[in-house]
C-alpha cells in the first residue's frame, strides 16, 4: 500500500489485532488486486532511522516469505508498539508473533 487514503481506510474501517509488540489493522477488500497488501507505519518514536528501517526490513521479510500462506484480498497495516526494541527484533521473533495471527485471519476468512 502506498497511498494515504488506503492507510486511512484501513485504520478507520479495518479490524484491530494485537500481538505483544505490534498492532495490525486488517481490512478485507471487495475489489482490486488479489492477495494481501502490506503497509508499514513506523514513527520516529521508535528510534533513529537505523532502528526504524530494521523494523521495516524484518516485517517485510516475514511477509515476503509467507506471502502465499494468505491468499485473501486483505489490506494489512502493521504498527509497532513502543515497547518493541529494534535491536532485539529478529525474523524468528516476528514469525513467532505473526504466524498465530495469520492463522486466525485464515480461519476467520474460511468461516465467512
Amino acid at each position: 500500500m502506498l497511498k494515504s487514503p488506503e492507510f486511512t481506510a484501513c485504520y478507520e474501517q479495518g479490524r484491530k489485532h494485537f500481538t505483544r509488540s505490534f498492532i495490525f489493522f486488517v481490512l478485507r477488500r471487495d475489489q482490486g488486486p488479489d492477495g494481501f497488501r502490506l503497509g508499514l507505519t513506523v514513527s520516529r518514536k521508535m528510534g533513529n532511522a537505523v532502528a526504524r528501517n530494521r523494523i521495516k526490513r524484518v516485517v517485510r521479510e516475514y511477509f515476503r516469505l509467507h506471502q502465499f500462506d494468505v491468499d485473501l484480498p486483505l489490506d494489512v497495516v502493521v504498527v509497532p508498539k513502543r515497547n518493541l526494541e529494534a535491536k532485539q527484533l529478529t525474523l524468528a521473533l516476528a514469525t513467532e508473533e505473526f504466524t498465530p495471527l495469520m492463522s486466525r485471519l485464515r480461519a476467520g476468512a474460511a468461516a465467512s
